[in-house]
């Protein structure tokens, strides 16, 4: 009997090692073997286990990077960093002569410790694209990060998916494919001139990292999914009813509002992109706009745009195409796309009800929307019978109830008083605007609910 307790023991601890999680140093905690800087000129300290970074003028970011690439893996590490001082950890990232110059670039864990940013913990594209995950995705991560204290975080890039977590709260929930490897680097960030930001430091310890079978201890999260694959459809996307209303390469499911067909000018498919070309200005005048050849009744929408300067343009729902069979744009509500700072309808209205992220003509947006018109911004519609969101880069801006006294005295004082019962139909299609601006569309998903 005993010699059986003895052999069980045995399974056991030897089905532990088994899958037992395998984690490798990074850092040897006396030195910087095995890693190398690139960039710019800023100092890396080694004492008692630590690799600190300092902070100096007049250099370029720095990166101490180390000598071997990782793909798939599983990395921790504590952090502590100096009030206002930015920083970040490169992952999956590379230093290529043919790429600007040797410029480090790819994805970045943010140590960003500013109170009003909050971005800790967020994915950056550094030198690429930009941020690919900023934390206002997942304000539930926002305040993992604790100022003037050592915090430990995790990185997992498994595949396609990149996930977070600062001090064991999920950060980020990442779906992307540009780069399935790369090198792992400690920024010390670019102060250009600020000598009251000169000598801060940035501190890392404990850093390891698991590469053998790393997919077995993946970690569940449950902070929101951002799918960073252009015009496509992640597995947990597909999982939750999301669809592509427009494939990225054709224009299937399109037709012009008021043809049968989709228009033979002023719309092109270019690299992914579905541009409206410029045209003059005019409100429906070139190609014209385009609807979905399907209607929709309850559903959210999402659909990444850029403009250029002073453009005007439009996403519209509950539209009827046969509304309006004269000039002019097909009739529907509008998730207003505008350059508020350059366009004069921001000016016209009532009270900012033509400014971007707006009810057009009949809800203005709240002041605190947040818009870039040099990068892609987000605009999502949520309808749920007659609840309707607009919501600009993750920021709710517009909540309205329509079918109902408030709502049709709301229409009567605005453009579109003329049309019978607007904005109060059960289903409509989705339509695109020609405003005769060059506008720029991409990833346009659809859930129904």
């Amino acid at each position: 009997m005993k010699r059986k307790n003895i052999l069980l023991a045995a399974v056991i601890l030897l089905s532990g090692s088994l899958f037992a999680q395998e984690w490798t140093p990074l850092f040897n905690g006396k030195n910087t073997k095995g890693w190398k800087k690139l960039g710019g000129t800023a100092e890396y300290k080694v004492k008692d286990g630590i690799i600190t970074g300092i902070s100096k003028v007049n250099t370029p970011s720095t990166f101490l990077a180390t000598e071997k690439n990782y793909g798939d893996f599983i990395l921790e590490f504590d952090f502590k960093v100096d009030d206002g001082l930015n920083s970040g950890v490169q992952f999956r990232s590379l230093s290529r002569k043919e790429y600007d110059n040797g410029t480090v670039h790819g994805y970045q864990f943010e140590i960003d410790p500013s109170e009003n940013g909050k971005w800790c913990g967020g994915v950056y594209d550094e030198a690429r694209r930009g941020w690919l995950y900023p934390m206002t995705v997942n304000p539930a991560g926002r305040n993992a990060f604790k100022n003037g204290e050592w915090n430990s975080a995790r990185i997992e890039a498994l595949g396609n998916s990149i996930a977070t977590w600062i001090n064991g709260i999920p950060c980020t929930n990442l779906w992307d494919d540009m780069t399935p490897e790369g090198f792992i680097a400690l920024q010390v960030h670019a102060i250009g001139n600020n000598k009251d930001q000169a000598g801060k430091t940035v501190s890392w310890r404990n850093i390891r990292i698991c590469t053998t079978d790393a997919e077995r201890f993946r970690t569940k999260t449950d902070a929101p999914e951002v799918n960073a694959v252009a015009n496509s459809i992640s597995p947990a996307e597909a999982k939750d009813g999301w669809k592509l209303l427009w494939d990225g390469k054709t224009t299937a499911g399109w037709k012009g509002a008021k043809l049968n067909s989709f228009p033979s000018k002023g719309w092109n498919v270019d690299n992914g992109i579905l541009k409206v070309q410029k045209s003059g200005g005019g409100e429906s005048a070139n190609g014209g706009d385009i609807v979905t050849t399907k209607k929709y009744k309850n559903f959210i929408l999402k659909v990444e745009f850029k403009i250029t300067q002073g453009a005007n343009s439009g996403i519209k729902y509950f539209v009827d195409p046969g509304l309006n069979r004269g000039e002019g744009s097909a009739i529907g509500c509008e998730f207003q796309i505008l350059d508020d700072e350059k366009h004069p309808d921001a000016k016209l209205g009532v009270k900012g009800n033509r400014t971007i992220g707006s009810l057009y003509d009949l809800i203005p947006p709240i002041e605190s929307k947040q818009f870039d018109i040099n990068e892609f911004n987000t605009a999502t519609v949520i309808v749920t019978d007659n609840h309707v969101e607009h919501w600009l880069n993750g920021i709710k801006v517009v909540e309205y109830e329509r079918n109902n006294q408030m709502w049709n005295a709301l229409v009567a004082y605005s453009k579109y008083r003329d049309w019978p019962n607007f904005g109060n139909a059960a289903e409509g299609h989705i339509l695109l605007q020609d405003h005769g601006d060059e506008v720029w569309f991409k990833n346009i998903k659809i859930k129904e609910l």
